[in-house]
């Protein structure tokens, strides 16, 4: 079944799928958005924690997530949308990262303050006094809940690091949706409840893609941002061949619980800030109607849900695995009950072998990756269009991206990010990141 030929496609109407053909259809292309869901953000978008925050294990990475903020906190200016319509809402509660050997604050304060990120160190006292009922205790390593050791007195106490201008997203699926609206608005067609059996492929480079309805788009760039499915499209591609880091589809949890004296504490009113917990191997954030959200940090201790099909993830919370993470918050914050129903959501991460994206080109002439984004992407999502629409004009110029990075400068804050930080050919570095916090 023939159609109308795009000058892009893009496999994927996540966040970052919807971000990247805004993006391109500002410079004036033709762009066609294929998904298997029903609506934008209905996939791993619809599971994110949104947290928006600074610290991660490189400049490059640190960098992106501080420029990424000022795009959320100019939401409406960045998707240039008019009329009356309902748009997702970035909340500066600020984060409160806990001390931890996974986390050396004096590396992250270094990275911030060449990136230009304004942060406070906090002691035991300080932070006792900003978050009332916190146990400053320090318990590392974590511990899995079962083990006598998890209830053993603390070792000494925990110092923090409090980044004022972090927060979170109110509502992901609706931010992934105004970001569709925007590119919609410039022309770009979605395409839900399509499958992609095929891409299509000449004289060593791409042509397009084949739907299962038998629908050929032809197209001279391809996108891959299909999530934890982005690994199949790789091998429909026929590319990856030459990737140095391996990306899974990996399976997570989020629990909601009561927030009993966990309010309007620092910085947005009504909410208390994020707080990111690696000594226990935990992270908490307000959510509306006086709940919290739970999630883990993957600790060592704590067995990878690694799944072969997305589709086959069960969305349901687990009664165990809801009992160890509300166990870890209630540990940290004494107030927090465990019930004993579970509430929550599973998602399924796109995760990269050091849990840093991969924002580059192929060795298939006209087909791009931004994979292995799940986890700890959203909030870069509106800045990763930029750096991929970069990235494919100057390829698709004869720019030697893998021999010569392109190079991105920040327009907010004048960072300049090497897009080779998120090359398919890196090496991934003894000390790199492994786990969600990048």
């Amino acid at each position: 079944m023939p159609s109308r030929p795009a000058d892009a496609v893009v496999v994927g109407a996540g966040v970052i799928g919807a971000a990247i053909a805004l993006e391109l259809a500002r410079t004036g292309r033709q762009v066609t958005v294929v998904d298997k869901a029903g609506a934008a953000g209905h996939g791993s978008t619809s599971a994110s924690s949104a947290i928006i925050r600074f610290n991660y294990s490189t400049f490059d990475g640190v960098a992106t997530a501080w420029e990424a903020q000022h795009l959320w906190t100019s939401w409406p200016e960045h998707l240039r949308l008019t009329g009356h319509r309902p748009l997702a809402a970035f909340h500066r509660t600020g984060v409160v990262l806990l001390d931890s050997p996974a986390a050396d604050p004096s590396a992250v304060t270094a990275l911030f303050d060449r990136a230009g990120v304004p942060y406070e160190r906090w002691d035991a006292g300080a932070l006792r006094r900003h978050l009332p009922g916190i146990d400053a205790g320090r318990y590392w390593p974590p511990k899995p809940v079962d083990d006598d050791a998890f209830f053993d007195a603390p070792s000494g106490e925990l110092g923090a690091l409090f980044t004022p201008d972090a927060g979170f997203v109110d509502d992901p699926q609706l931010a992934a949706q105004n970001l569709a609206d925007a590119a919609g608005k410039l022309g770009a067609r979605f395409l839900f409840h399509h499958t992609v059996v095929a891409v299509d492929r000449a004289a060593g480079r791409v042509v397009g893609i084949r739907l299962a309805d038998g629908t050929r788009i032809a197209a001279p760039v391809v996108v891959n941002a299909a999530g934890p499915w982005s690994g199949g499209l790789n091998r429909l591609a026929g590319v990856g061949d030459d990737f140095t880091v391996g990306v899974r589809p990996l399976r997570e949890e989020v629990h909601q619980v009561a927030a009993p004296g966990f309010g309007p504490v620092v910085a947005a009113p009504g909410f208390g800030p994020v707080v990111a917990d690696l000594d226990l191997g935990t992270y908490l954030r307000a959510a509306p109607g006086g709940r919290l959200l739970v999630g883990g940090t993957e600790p060592a201790c704590d067995p990878p849900q690694w799944i072969d099909d997305p589709d086959d993830a069960d969305p349901r919370p687990t009664a165990r695995r809801f009992r160890t993470q509300v166990t870890r918050a209630a540990r940290r914050f004494p107030e927090i009950g465990v019930p004993n129903r579970p509430l929550g959501i599973a998602g399924v991460y796109d995760v990269a072998d050091d849990w840093t994206p991969i924002y580059d080109r192929t060795a298939l002439a006209g087909y791009y990756v931004a994979m292995g984004t799940s986890g700890n992407q959203f909030k870069n999502a509106p800045l990763v269009g930029r750096y991929l629409t970069a990235l494919i004009d100057a390829v698709e110029s004869g720019h030697d991206h893998d021999r010569a990075p392109v190079r991105h400068r920040c327009d907010h804050t004048g960072n300049v990010v090497d897009l080779g930080t998120f090359s398919r050919l890196r090496p991934v570095r003894p000390g790199s990141a492994r786990t969600v916090m990048g």
